[in-house]
């Protein structure tokens, strides 16, 4: 969308039946509220709301664990995600909730208007129903035995042990949570959105018309549920919490959380227009607003199929960009919540932010590391000695280094003020820094409007590093020492400090969306307002002015020690819960074989169908091969997919000569994310098969077919 007149953007809604960790900062937050904050230093029209999720089977089920009531649970858990939102720099224009009465009234209307206008049908279906409690079961109400890992603890969704996706009907001996006992099935009737009526506008939407600006991940994960046939999606169920279905003879029916959430969005831009006497309705039916949703890939199906069909029947406009994030792990290993291996925002906020050498340092800190490693477009690991690198080897050496030696020297050499700029005595060193400031800009900006986040931040810690570059070929101290011999040399003081300080200054307005407090806290050390980070500032060499008193200088960032990081680790090892694993009959019939092939066959875990269709699997043809410098295993390929050439990087240099592929045909997976390798990047992957000698082979077809061929 060219030049939007206004913006609106989210962050998924997060449940709140526990404290959230860092892996939901790194996928949602903190890259929409550097993008916000950017938009904001443009001085766009832009609106961010989030909120918490109070609705679904979970909240009763966390109130029965803690012996309270559902409404206390969403009270307690509601306010601590406010709260560690607000204490990590989060800048929501609105934190709402679900539970809110306006909430209600907005997802019953929607409700409304989609079932009055026939978009919605009505089916009757068996579910299992506790006659004990005279209660239909929802997923999280039924437990048993897994089909999979023979788990005791199985819910009709999904196994805890082994993390199979299951329905009820899959589970071994069901029985009811509410009561113990074991569930019959009893007919009853629900409302249900035919996604498979809107298949051609979400292929053409999504696959089309968004294929080269949406993330490949994001794209690939929607053709796979597209070419999968989309489905009739439930959006009521019988449930005792949520909200109600508007429709005489609906007791005992709620709307599902699935389909009120994501109203949500609508309902806090109404309370943030309530608040700020505005009008909301721009923002969700002007074709000139721009929505974008930031979220997990666990939730992209719902923002980018399921509620922009929604959106379509409702008469409001469509997501411009749903910038979704991988996951992150923690030590090498997935974050569980069940596990306790985790760190929640709290934990984080404890030990560091509110310690005495902590505070705003610290929020920026962790800010700088989880973008440093988000996972744009693949799955990232947080590692406690991964943190204390980035801070102290990037935040304290090399910016916080920059700066600091900029304050200290132009207060010993240049009377605490700064200096003027000598046009006649410039050199080359001084306009490749001056260069590099009004280049720099740019790039950042281009980063930034991609959703790049961790390429845009490079980009600033970089110039900083330039700036360490450009006083160390300098040496203004060294230069001082030649004074009394030379006065014009004052000069050449003169000039490096005052590009020194304009860079300074420049990195403030460019940290700003990233590290929100070290851009404050430059801006006191320079004595300006905050209007200096408006970003029509970036790249000019004249913010601050010849002669003017600047205070001393402060430190940025504090080291952060080897003993915090051993009690950080200690901590994580303490608390979390070893992952006990049964093995299934199956398994164990596999394990006593004396098939000798059972040697060689390594399975993995099992899937389900849907799954497997999220790969998109085609016949290309190798048009070109050569090694990769410097890469033993290496080889570059392109490969003609039919429908376009790509570069692939794959590992097969040990086992064929680039001469002997070119014209080969291949299977390629090509939804893959993009990857780096050497400084090539890769779009795809080559499907090998390995014999019992370790020689690869190409899987191919027996014989030669149009490059492009689906392969299913």
């Amino acid at each position: 969308m060219n030049n939007p007149k206004r913006y609106l953007i989210t962050s998924a809604l997060p449940y709140a039946n526990g404290l959230k960790h860092i892996g939901h900062l790194a996928g949602a937050y903190f890259p929409a509220d550097i993008y916000v904050r950017y938009l904001r230093a443009q001085k766009r029209d832009v609106v961010f709301v989030c909120g918490s999720d109070e609705h679904g089977t979970a909240i009763p089920i966390q109130a029965m664990k803690e012996g309270t009531t559902a409404q206390a649970i969403i009270d307690k858990y509601h306010q601590a995600m406010k709260e560690d939102f607000e204490d990590l720099s989060v800048s929501f224009d609105i934190y709402h909730r679900t539970s809110d009465p306006l909430h209600h009234q907005t997802a019953q209307e929607f409700f409304t208007k989609l079932n009055d206008a026939g978009d919605l049908e009505t089916k009757e279906t068996e579910q299992f129903y506790d006659e004990a409690t005279n209660t239909f079961l929802a997923d999280r109400y039924i437990k048993g035995t897994c089909p999979n890992c023979g788990s005791d603890r199985a819910f009709g969704d999904q196994c805890e042990n082994c993390g199979t996706t299951l329905s009820p009907d899959e589970l071994i001996n069901p029985v009811s949570t509410l009561s113990g006992n074991t569930p019959v099935k009893k007919k009853t009737t629900h409302w249900y959105l035919p996604l498979g009526k809107h298949e051609e506008f979400l292929r053409q939407w999504i696959l089309e018309e968004h294929k080269d600006d949406w993330r490949n991940t994001v794209v690939g994960q929607c053709k796979g549920w597209i070419d999968g046939g989309l489905q009739s999606r439930a959006v009521t169920r019988d449930l005792d919490w949520g909200i109600k279905v508007p429709v005489k003879g609906a007791d005992g029916k709620v709307l599902y959380v699935w389909f009120d959430a994501p109203i949500g969005y609508i309902s806090a831009t109404k309370q943030w227009a309530i608040n700020n006497d505005k009008d909301w309705k721009p923002y969700w039916y002007n074709e000139d607003t721009k929505l974008v949703h930031f979220i997990g890939k666990d939730n992209i199906v719902f923002h980018c199929i399921i509620f922009p069909v929604m959106l379509k029947l409702h008469g409001n406009i469509l997501p411009a960009n749903v910038p979704a994030n991988e996951f992150l792990n923690l030590e090498g290993d997935k974050m569980s919540t069940g596990r306790n291996w985790k760190v929640d925002m709290r934990d984080y906020i404890d030990d560091f932010v509110k310690k005495e050498n902590g505070g705003p340092q610290a929020v920026d800190m962790l800010r700088y590391y989880l973008t440093q490693i988000a996972p744009e477009t693949k799955d990232s690991d947080f590692t406690w000695k991964g943190f204390q690198d980035a801070v102290n080897s990037e935040l304290v050496s090399i910016f916080g280094n920059f700066v600091n030696r900029a304050w200290v020297l132009m207060h010993k050499l240049c009377n605490s003020k700064v200096p003027p700029l000598h046009a006649d005595v410039l050199d080359d060193n001084d306009k490749n820094l001056i260069e590099d400031i009004q280049n720099t800009k740019s790039r950042i900006e281009n980063l930034l409007e991609e959703y790049k986040f961790r390429d845009a931040l490079f980009e600033v810690i970089d110039l900083s590093r330039k700036g360490n570059q450009y006083m160390q070929k300098k040496e203004p101290w060294i230069v001082a020492k030649t004074l009394a011999e030379n006065p014009g040399n004052q000069k050449l003081i003169d000039n490096a400090l005052h590009l020194c300080l304009q860079l300074t200054a420049n990195l403030a307005v460019l940290v700003n969306p990233f590290l929100p407090n070290t851009a404050k806290k430059m801006l006191g050390m320079m004595k300006v307002v905050d209007k200096m980070l408006d970003w029509e500032n970036a790249g000019k060499i004249k913010l601050l002015s010849v002669g003017y008193s600047l205070r001393e200088p402060q430190l940025l960032f504090r080291k952060i020690e080897d003993e915090e990081i051993s009690v950080q680790i200690e901590k994580l090892k303490t608390k979390s819960k070893p992952a006990t694993q049964k093995i299934s009959k199956v398994e164990e019939k596999k394990s006593e074989s004396t098939d000798p092939k059972s040697e060689i066959t390594n399975l993995k875990s099992e899937i389900v169908f849907d799954d497997f269709a999220k790969i998109d699997l085609k016949i290309g043809t190798i048009l070109a091969a050569e090694k990769v410098e410097k890469a033993d295993k290496l080889l570059k390929l392109e490969v003609d997919l039919g429908f376009e050439k790509r570069t692939i990087v794959s590992g097969i240099a040990l086992h064929f000569k680039p001469e002997d592929i070119v014209g080969k045909q291949v299977t390629v997976v090509t939804n893959l994310a993009p990857r780096k390798m050497r400084g090539i990047e890769s779009n795809g992957m080559i499907l090998m098969a390995e014999d019992s000698e370790g020689k690869l082979h190409f899987v191919k077809p027996e014989t030669v077919i149009n490059a492009g061929a689906g392969v299913s």
